[in-house]
């Protein structure tokens, strides 16, 4: 039987521009369903998406859950589309109050999004709870970007007696520094749901910044991705102190590398 891979993006061309992230994004899934995985991929539904070109619609039996973040409620959408070239479906996490009427990490002035952590804590538990509708379990759930970071703690604690997700190993593929400033004042506040506590995010600076943050995705990932160069040095060594299974960044021919990895953590 086919092993299952969820892919949780930040990004994916052709619905964002061509960078390092958004094409793996977009290639990444289609080459592992060539490898013989089973495949589902979901990114957020960003401002900057032009729905009516990418052809996306909503999911009417997915939608309508609210999730409770900093004591408020966020309704969930969905949306889906399917990539031209490669047919491969995509899963768009919806939310006017964090995504459909902003654009990416910062806003038109290059300011960053004071709120940026509440939107990648939104992101990473409408994933969840989709994949759990969908009655779908992942046998490897591969995290891309700091909007996904949160995902692995998420699994092995809030989640981890859910039937979709007992058995699912998680991978970070780490990615660039690409936010300057920390993940808002209350981050850890807003991170804490179910098993998910207080006491477990003490080891972490109270000020959450994208190192702190990887800190916590390398803490609770089964395996650690070098997905485009340069990373922070820190990072990579703090993965390599806890022993994890580390892929050095494979270069531009990486199918049968990401596939051997896949394969080596399932």
């Amino acid at each position: 039987m086919a092993k299952k891979v969820l892919f949780i993006n930040q990004e994916i061309n052709p619905y964002l521009p061509e960078t390092a992230m958004s094409v793996i994004g977009r290639d990444l899934p289609h080459k592992a369903q060539e490898a013989g995985f089973e495949i589902r991929t979901f990114m957020p539904k960003w401002g900057n998406i032009n729905e009516r070109r990418g052809q996306l619609h909503e999911v009417i039996r997915l939608s309508g859950m609210n999730l409770v973040i900093d004591d408020t409620d966020h309704p969930l959408i969905i949306k889906v589309a399917s990539i031209p070239t490669s047919r491969i479906q995509v899963y768009f996490i919806d939310n006017d109050d964090y995504f459909s009427k902003r654009r990416m990490a910062e806003d038109e002035n290059g300011n960053e999004y004071t709120d940026n952590g509440q939107r990648a804590i939104f992101f990473a538990r409408g994933v969840l709870e989709t994949v759990k509708k969908l009655r779908w379990a992942p046998d490897l759930i591969v995290c891309q970007g700091w909007m996904s970071a949160v995902v692995p703690f998420y699994v092995k604690t809030a989640y981890h007696d859910e039937p979709a997700f007992a058995n699912s190993k998680v991978a970070i593929a780490l990615y660039p520094n690409q936010l300057k400033n920390i993940l808002g004042e209350n981050f850890k506040k807003c991170l804490e749901f179910r098993e998910a506590s207080a006491k477990l995010l003490k080891p972490y600076n109270d000020k959450f910044d994208l190192i702190e943050l990887g800190k916590l995705a390398i803490d609770y990932s089964d395996g650690v991705i070098e997905g485009a160069a340069p990373i922070t040095e820190s990072l990579l060594k703090y993965a390599e102190d806890k022993q994890l299974p580390l892929m050095r960044y494979p270069g531009e021919d990486y199918g049968a590398a990401y596939a051997d990895f896949f394969n080596k953590l399932i």
